[in-house]
């Protein structure tokens, strides 16, 4: 990478880490929900332009309707939101049986605009949902949130050095040819690592320790899955990028694919393992 590319990356980088901890540490909740439904009909916009909704009206129109969706889903229950988010964690599981079936080679892209229009609301509203009920969680949520942002960058960081150290094995070549084997068991490794810190800095007890850690790799698994079916939706769409909104980095979603996954995920876990409410 060209030293000029490198450094407007590099920027934008620090630049959007420093807006987002800022957003988390110190917005009160309902600011914090709206900074992130900026970003979410951001996301929005560019999955019409995926899933090849035509005409900016109609696009504008899905962006609309998908603030909608996210402000009928604020009022509900803690209740009714986890039986949302139960469903999301449904729906990624499907998801990764879809990456799985593409890269065997059956054709499971939808061709409806009307399907993958819903697809990234699937993608997107439970992400934003989880990640607003995380941040709203009494005195802890700053925390797990940045916790969660920390484990996916960290293990994004250590699948992209441990693929191009020890990486010869695709993991899904005929969806993201980058992406191989060496990558996958050290983002995980990492997952652990982050899972045993955190389980020693918080004095969980031996069982939590344990499966605390078990969330952590679920919920980098799970990322590595979001990532993955984004790029199968672009490849679909034969774009590289989502967009081109962040130099050096491409559109929104090309940042948020692996969260939208994990979101859901990590914050079910939490509420199962008893460390939230």
């Amino acid at each position: 990478m060209a030293s000029g590319a490198l450094r407007q990356r590099v920027t934008t980088a620090v630049v959007l880490i420093a807006a987002m901890l800022a957003a988390v540490l110190y917005a009160p909740a309902p600011i914090f929900a709206l900074v992130l439904a900026t970003v979410l009909l951001l996301g929005a916009w560019e999955w019409s332009g995926l899933a090849a909704v035509p005409g900016t009206t109609a696009r504008a129109a899905y962006v609309a309707l998908t603030a909608a969706l996210a402000g009928a889903a604020w009022p509900l229950t803690a209740a009714a939101s986890s039986a949302v988010l139960l469903g999301a964690g449904a729906w990624w599981v499907l998801a990764a049986v879809w990456v799985g079936c593409a890269q065997r080679g059956v054709p499971k892209v939808p061709g409806s605009v009307a399907a993958l229009a819903c697809i990234g609301w699937l993608v997107l509203l439970p992400a934003w949902l989880a990640l607003v009920r995380l941040h709203a969680v009494e005195r802890q949520g700053p925390f797990w949130v940045i916790l969660l942002m920390v484990l996916i960058w960290l293990a994004d960081s250590a699948a992209y050095f441990g693929g191009r150290r020890f990486g010869r094995r695709r993991l899904a070549d005929r969806i993201s040819p980058g992406k191989t084997w060496a990558g996958v068991w050290a983002a995980l490794a990492m997952a652990l690592a982050v899972g045993a810190g955190t389980a020693a800095m918080r004095g969980l007890a031996p069982w939590q320790a344990v499966t605390f850690m078990a969330l952590c790799l679920a919920t980098v698994a799970m990322s590595i899955v979001g990532d993955l079916l984004e790029s199968l939706v672009k490849r679909h769409a034969g774009v590289k990028d989502s967009g081109a909104l962040l130099p050096g980095h491409g559109g929104v979603l090309d940042r948020i694919d692996s969260l939208t996954a994990a979101a859901p995920v990590f914050l079910l876990g939490l509420i199962g393992l008893g460390l939230i409410r």
